[in-house]
Order: C-alpha cells, then structure tokens, then sequence
C-alpha cells in the first residue's frame, strides 16, 4: 500500500474517489471538492492549497483523506487567530499549517473514507503517521481535523490530539407529519411567533418556491449569486465563492441541490441554496437584495424544515452561530475538532485554553437547552447529542 499526497483531485479518478466517499455527505463527493478546484476558489494564491492525502493499493484506492496547506484561517470557522498571535509574539510562524476540513463548510461529516475491507485503524494509522511527517519535513506548525464525524474525533482522542468543542443549533425531526404537526410540539408564545412570521410573508406579497438543482433556470442562478455575494458586500469584504463554483455545482450534482426562491411580483428578492444529504438538510447560502421582516427565518428555517418534512429528512443543519434558532426549535449540539501541534512548547498552553473553553461551552450549551421552545423541553436528550 502506497500513501502519497496529490496537489489536485484531477490525479485521482472520479469513480473510485465517489466509490469510497459515497453520496450521503455531499461536501465530500468528488464534485464538490474538485468545483472548488476548478473554479480557482481554492488554491495556493487564496491560501487553500490543495495536498489531499490517498492511499493506494496497486492502482486502486483505498483510502482518502481531503487536506490543504494554510497560509491563514479565513473560511474554517473554526477560530484559531489567537495561537497564531501566540506564536506570533514569540517570533515564531503559526502559517502555513495543514488542515483537513470541506472548505468554508462547518458541517459534521466524514473526512476520511476507507475501503470496507480495510482494517480501519491500521489504515488511519498509515495516514496520520504520514501527515505528521509532513509537518515535520516542511517544518509546519499544525494539522487540524476539523468537524470530523464521531469514528474519525473518537480515534484521533485515542491517539492523544486535543479535542476542541463548539456548539451549533440543529433542527431534529422527532416524528412531526407536518409543520402544523410540529408546532404543536412548541410552546403557545412560540408557535404564534412563528406563525406571525410566515404570515408576514404573505403581507409583504412574497411567495417562496423551492426548486431542486435541475430545475433551476441560469437566470435564477445568476440571482441566487447576485444576493449571496450581497450578504459579503453589505460587510465590505469579497464572497469565498465565485459564479463558476456553482456553475459546476448545478452541471456535476443538481440532484443534491435545493433553491429556496423569494418572488415578489414574479421578482426574486432573496434566495438560499441547501444541500441534500441521505437523512440531513444542509443549509449553506443565503443572501437578499433588501431587508424584508422576517424573510430570513422563513427562507433559511421554516422552508428548509418543511422541506424535511415532506421528504422524511431527520434532521436540518443550517449552518454555525446563529442563537435565534433556539426559539424556532433548533437545539444545541457540540461539534468538535482535532488539533496537532508540532511545537511541544505550545501544546500544554493550548490544550489548558481549549480545556477552560470546554467548560465554558458546555455551560452554554445547558443553558441554551433551556431556551428551548418545546412544551417538554428533552434536557437530557439534548446534552447526550
């Protein structure tokens, strides 16, 4: 078995990387990853070079494992700017560092994939033992896994990396028919807030469609990207994305891709692109050309969880931060990330902030539990997640 690393996606063929990624985590199919590729939005001039690591038998893969090398951490939403000032004020370079993540993706998932014959540790074994190598040949500061689903995160504790959590807000299917169903699982002052806000909706003369990816016209595209880079705008900084990334998107997977489009008099006002995984809602993308009261909430929350609702989807993962979602019924969740550090000097201060940061968040996480809108509110159900 050979274990190398490749500067692009076009080294590997695209059915053998679909066959071991498979299609239920969509950031992690060939598609996805190569449209960041080919439309230049990662790259070693934007500071994501690719360096994805794959395991070979003969010419068959057998195992992979996304990675670029970092010369900042812009698009990780995993915050790590003040190791960098640490090394920093000790004259030492926190950049470039390697990290395994989706680029500008804060969604749980597989970041690692082997053949189902392989032995799985021996295999992740091989990989991490050569990513560390790397560090250390090319004398870089770090490698970080970020948001790893639950195999990967409880491996790398085994093998002593820190552990660092976050908290998302996550909506849970628990049995609702319908969303009039699933209001009745909230709160009286809740439900009617809610139901404020969608007839707001109606008051404004807006409608919502839902389109699937190969319904999608190039002019609604041109929209959809018209109001996402408006959302970079209005804050004076340029979008992560580009036009030609989702112009790969719609042609290589439109079947994974849901538009939520906001009309008002036949006029798309605002719109949020998801994404379409086996049991989960991703949503990614949002962006309006003026404030409406309450589009918001109903273009990146109630239609992404009607949507799971009429397609029998477990769960919805609209995307970091965002505490408003507690009253709509999205609960906190820990997520988490794994984090090497090659300068020894570093690792005990790190893994002490990274320590009291994870007593901080999980006070949070129990008090945000407590905000929720159900009329039995599963506390402990919540924390186990």
């Amino acid at each position: 078995m050979e274990v190398k690393s490749i500067a692009s996606l076009a080294e590997i063929d695209a059915q053998q990387w679909n066959a071991l990624a498979g299609f239920d985590y969509p950031f992690l199919r060939y598609e996805f990853l190569s449209a960041l590729e080919r439309s230049g939005v990662v790259s070693a001039e934007t500071g994501w070079q690719p360096c994805h690591v794959v395991a070979m038998d003969r010419h068959q893969l057998v195992a992979l494992l996304p990675m670029y090398q970092k010369s900042h951490s812009w698009g990780e939403y995993v915050f790590d700017q003040a190791w960098a000032q640490a090394y920093q004020q000790w004259g030492l370079n926190y950049y470039p560092k390697l990290i395994t993540s989706i680029p500008f993706t804060p969604c749980v998932g597989p970041r690692l994939a082997v053949r189902s014959d392989m032995d799985f540790a021996a295999v992740t074994d091989l990989l991490l033992g050569f990513i560390l190598q790397q560090t250390e040949n090319q004398k870089l500061s770090s490698w970080h896994c970020l948001f790893p689903e639950q195999k990967l995160r409880q491996y790398l504790q085994i093998k002593e990396l820190i552990i660092r959590e976050d908290v998302q807000f996550q909506w849970f299917n628990n049995g609702y028919q319908c969303f009039d169903n699933y209001l009745k699982a909230l709160t009286a002052s809740k439900r009617k807030m809610i139901k404020r806000e969608r007839r707001k909706i109606t008051e404004q003369d807006i409608e919502l469609i839902r389109l699937n990816g190969n319904e999608i016209t190039h002019q609604q595209w041109q929209s959809f990207y018209r109001f996402y880079a408006l959302t970079y705008l209005k804050r004076h900084s340029r979008p992560y994305l580009n036009p030609q990334f989702f112009q790969f998107l719609a042609e290589s997977m439109p079947e994974q891709l849901l538009l939520v489009l906001a009309m008002k008099q036949q006029t798309p006002v605002a719109a949020a692109l998801s994404f379409i995984g086996n049991n989960t809602l991703y949503g990614r993308y949002w962006g309006c050309e003026q404030d409406y009261d309450a589009l918001h909430f109903e273009a990146c929350y109630y239609q992404g969880i009607e949507y799971c609702l009429n397609q029998g989807l477990q769960r919805f993962d609209s995307g970091a931060q965002g505490e408003h979602k507690i009253a709509r019924g999205f609960e906190p969740v820990a997520t988490y990330s794994a984090h090497w550090i090659r300068d020894v000097r570093f690792v005990n201060a790190i893994s002490e902030y990274v320590g009291r940061e994870r007593e901080q968040l999980n006070r949070y996480k129990a008090t945000a539990a407590t905000y929720l809108p159900f009329r039995n509110v599963r506390n402990d159900q919540i924390l186990d997640q």
